[in-house]
């Protein structure tokens, strides 16, 4: 197995960081035998979640971020704190962010935002039959402005890159937001490549020789 070929030789912490810490682990590369330091961050959980309203609105929020110098279009969610369940982080980072509330949260497992470099994971949430019961709170250094979009657009939104964060969309894609519509856009496009390849061939007769 590729884990056997790693053998840890020690640790030792770099920085403490607000937000993170930053760790050097030190393994040998047993087929070589040559060692090398390898950065680890240490991060707290975190959680991300969909909110639907009874009438098929998808809340979202954009709000600046300074890794690229540009606002985003996402799904609330923040830092899991210490000793909080996740689901009770998914409802306060709704509230907080966004001011709605939501009648059923249900979790849609957990993702691994970068396990090159980083140690933790986040939580994924579905919240239904969301409403708005407050204004937002959100922190000292946050600026975020809440918008909602049908279920239908938010495929669109993600196709042309107003949506780009990865765990966002892979939040979305278990909720259930993506599937039928990315699917349907993609038998279009083959079905047309077919019809110009084969000459003449139907979405339906694609569809059906894929079993689709």
């Amino acid at each position: 197995m590729p884990h056997h070929h790693w053998t840890l030789l020690g640790s030792r912490p770099v920085a403490d960081h607000r937000i993170l810490r930053v760790r050097y682990d030190q393994y040998r590369f047993e087929p070589s035998g040559r060692t090398q330091d390898f950065v680890v961050l240490e991060m707290p959980a975190w959680t991300n979640v969909v909110p639907i309203t009874d009438d098929g609105q998808v809340v979202l929020i954009r709000q600046y971020r300074h890794g690229i110098k540009q606002v985003t279009l996402e799904i609330p969610g923040g830092v899991v704190e210490s000793g909080e369940p996740p689901e009770a982080a998914a409802a306060r980072e709704l509230r907080e962010e966004t001011g709605y509330a939501a009648e059923r949260l249900r979790s849609l497992g957990q993702v691994l935002p970068n396990p090159a470099i980083q140690d933790n994971f986040c939580h994924l949430f579905l919240a239904e039959g969301c409403r708005h019961v407050q204004e937002p709170q959100p922190d000292p250094f946050e600026s975020i402005q809440v918008t909602t979009y049908p279920r239908a657009a938010i495929p669109g939104l993600v196709r042309n890159g107003e949506i780009a964060q990865a765990m966002v969309i892979a939040a979305l894609g278990l909720a259930g937001l993506l599937g039928g519509q990315m699917e349907n856009a993609a038998d279009v496009k083959a079905a047309k490549k077919a019809r110009r390849e084969k000459g003449g061939i139907t979405l339906d007769v694609y569809r059906q020789k894929h079993g689709l």
